[in-house]
């Protein structure tokens, strides 16, 4: 693996992702997620037919045109990132989630942009997956490391809140996110050969969570 992808990992990425639990607070909550064994069941369900399914594997597509963007630097070519946004950020049934989805693109293009790597318009207003696609192409990562870059961070926040939400143990967080690596690296290779356009999700539990999260007295996440 490439080192710009442990960069791009790191928990010290100056994008607030650490604020969010994405509806996990809410499930701890209501006692639906309340062990290890419900915790990982949250995680695995959420890699295989979760929301993140499209956006990891819309990842290919949006380098793609992302460097046509760079190259030609015309509007039709921003046109196109734009529609990708608007898609991506549409199927994400939480204003919650659409909110966190923007506030953390717009901080990742902000740090690209200090890093001397700005969008062909120095443009901020994109969602994190498309931020997230802008450093694979500013750092020349292969798509199947962003890919597995992509599940493996979300995880790694999930498992972060999680920490401070449950009675779990930073021993028992490492050894969730080693048993979650197989089904990372399957999921990458399968998501990179699909069309994210024509993936089907089933997670209505996991939306509710999110969209419920604000309503909850009191917190320690970001709705």
């Amino acid at each position: 693996m490439q080192l710009e992808v442990l960069q791009l990992l790191s928990p010290s990425l100056p994008v607030g992702a650490f604020s969010y639990s994405e509806g996990l607070e809410y499930l701890v909550q209501s006692e639906i997620v309340n062990n290890e064994k419900t915790l990982f069941n949250w995680i695995e369900s959420e890699l295989i037919r979760g929301q993140l399914t499209i956006e990891a594997s819309s990842l290919s597509y949006i380098m793609k045109d992302l460097d046509n963007w760079r190259i030609n630097n015309d509007s039709q070519s921003k046109q196109i990132i734009k529609e990708w946004d608007s898609w991506l950020s549409s199927l994400r049934d939480s204003s919650e989630v659409r909110s966190q989805q923007c506030q953390m693109g717009q901080s990742l293009l902000q740090l690209l942009s200090d890093l001397d790597y700005p969008l062909p318009d120095n443009d901020k207003k994109f969602i994190w997956p498309v931020a997230w696609a802008w450093a694979g192409i500013s750092w020349d990562i292969k798509p199947i490391d962003l890919i597995e870059g992509f599940l493996y961070s979300w995880v790694a926040n999930q498992l972060s809140a999680a920490l401070r939400l449950l009675s779990l143990g930073p021993t028992k967080a490492q050894q969730m996110q080693k048993k979650s690596l197989s089904l990372i690296k399957s999921q990458s290779k399968y998501l990179l050969q699909q069309n994210p356009k024509e993936i089907w999700i089933s997670d209505i539990g996991a939306i509710m969570s999110q969209q419920s999260h604000i309503e909850l007295y009191s917190k320690l996440f970001r709705s």
